[in-house]
């Protein structure tokens, strides 16, 4: 029975991030001081809609694995190949997550007074 516990574990960890679990990656604020304040809120409008395009691919690949996790640990092992995890996907929401940070920085360093919201984290 342990062994089992161990192996949905190993599973569980192959599984990709939920979207609200995925940290911004540092983006330097340096390359948004040019930016005027109304080209700041364009650009992280742009930004933030390509991170919630992101974000809803991250959820649904962390449905699927679950669901491909579920199936090898009750019903085919081999159907644990089939979990992908974190890739290029997760790395791009990072970013974006990371560069709406740093334009958040600047705004505030320039007195813009944009409203940055983040997303209400889930569960």
């Amino acid at each position: 029975m342990r062994a089992w516990v161990l192996v949905a574990a190993a599973l569980a960890a192959g599984c990709a991030t939920r979207s609200d679990e995925v940290a911004p990656s540092y983006v330097s604020p340096y390359q948004y001081e040019p930016l005027t304040c109304a080209q700041i809120a364009e650009e992280s409008q742009r930004i933030a809609h390509r991170a919630n395009e992101l974000a809803g691919v991250q959820d649904s690949k962390r449905t699927k694995d679950t669901v491909a996790t579920t199936v090898a640990v009750v019903v085919f092992w081999p159907a644990a190949f089939l979990v992908g995890g974190d890739d290029r996907n997760t790395a791009e929401l990072a970013r974006m997550r990371g560069e709406l940070q740093a334009l958040e920085q600047v705004s505030v360093r320039k007195r813009c007074g944009i409203e940055f919201k983040r997303p209400e984290p889930t569960g």
